[in-house]
């Protein structure tokens, strides 16, 4: 635990690695976060890249979608580039494609969206009956610190020490003595603490927060954990769609379905929620789920 970031600092820490330096017209730098698992977390660049492509774009257009693939694992103790490509500025809508690059080599490619403010029609699945809320639940670092003479060496203090965003899982799977659950996944999020009042960094912290848990749910029926050292999980593409504003220092409630595994992939879908029901975004992504029994 000695080596964690103090709390007062650690949101601090997240918000300046996706801010990024401009380094030129449209190329963008960033810092890489090491989360212990040997690569860089893919939420880091999803994150990082819809911030590269968001100051691209004028104040009056919000993203409304991303579509990225992940091509190659990327190096924690090394920064990425990020390369925008002003596609197209129409009247209502802008796009922009999103390389990030290290070593010279693409390890993301994405497409982002962004639309002018309008009015139109409205309608949204609802959030699940009967889920308990935040306050009754105890928070993933909460837990892991039960079980800590467990959890693996390489990664028990970034397990344990406390993050910038707090998550509250309703139906744990117990990482290291796990049973076959059903292809669902429930959890509540949030920000420590308040965030700037800026809508697109509150996207970009939701883009990165989105990973968190998605490939993972395709093992539940299956009762493994990307603890096992047998299992190879890594995310392969990513899609997210934001419907309507919100926090990210509220509660969101993000639900999360497999409908799929096959051929060592695991297909996820998921849907946010504010504390009031309100569907603010919708997420889908494959993840490689190999088992090397």
């Amino acid at each position: 635990m000695d080596q964690c970031t103090p709390v007062d600092n650690v949101l601090d820490e997240l918000l300046a690695l996706l801010k990024l330096e401009k380094i030129e017209e449209n190329i963008f730098r960033g810092d890489s976060q090491d989360l212990g698992f040997g690569n860089v977390f893919g939420g880091q660049v999803l994150g990082q890249a819809l911030s590269a492509a968001t100051q691209t774009v004028s104040d009056d257009r919000s993203a409304h979608s991303l579509h990225g693939y992940f091509m190659r694992p990327g190096d924690p103790t090394q920064p990425i580039v990020y390369d925008v490509d002003s596609i197209r500025d129409g009247k209502s809508f802008t796009t922009r494609r999103v390389v990030a690059i290290q070593r010279g080599r693409a390890i993301l490619s994405m497409a982002a969206s962004f639309q002018v403010e309008e009015t139109g029609f409205e309608h949204q699945d609802l959030m699940p009956d009967d889920i308990p809320g935040p306050d009754s639940l105890m928070s993933e670092v909460e837990m892991a610190r039960k079980i800590s003479d467990k959890i693996p060496a390489s990664i028990r203090n970034q397990i344990l020490c406390t993050k910038p965003i707090e998550i509250r899982p309703v139906n744990p799977m117990n990482p290291v003595a796990p049973k076959k659950e059903s292809p669902d996944r429930y959890v509540w999020f949030k920000t420590i603490r308040k965030m700037p009042d800026d809508l697109s960094v509150h996207k970009y912290m939701l883009a990165y927060a989105s990973d968190f848990g998605l490939v993972s749910t395709s093992l539940r029926p299956h009762g493994k954990t990307f603890w096992d050292p047998k299992m190879q999980v890594a995310s392969l593409d990513h899609g997210m769609w934001f419907h309507r504003d919100f926090r990210m220092d509220d509660w969101l409630l993000y639900v999360i379905h497999s409908p799929n595994a096959s051929k060592a992939r695991g297909l996820n879908h998921g849907s946010i929620y504010t504390k009031d029901g309100i569907l603010v975004a919708s997420t889908a992504q494959e993840g490689l789920i190999r088992y090397r029994g």
